[in-house]
């Protein structure tokens, strides 16, 4: 745990606006007995997800270029 602490030690911070009806959702998945502990937990997780979506879709339309240094 202490080195997934460290990788993260210095994120940028962002300030967002979020309609009070998506942030009702996130907040029935947060805390005890929710998947996530706080909501940028949360929050982190669902960009992770919808990027790996997006990375998907642009690799079905040929929009992805390879990075010779994670190939190997």
């Amino acid at each position: 745990m202490k080195i997934f602490l460290c990788e993260y030690e210095c994120m940028p911070k962002v300030s967002v606006e979020i309609p009070r009806e998506l942030l009702d959702d996130l907040d029935e998945h947060v805390g005890d007995g929710g998947k996530f502990v706080n909501r940028s937990d949360a929050i982190r997780a669902s960009i992770r997800k919808t990027l790996d979506i997006l990375d998907e879709i642009d690799e079905r339309h040929g929009r992805v270029e390879i990075d010779e240094t994670e190939a190997h």
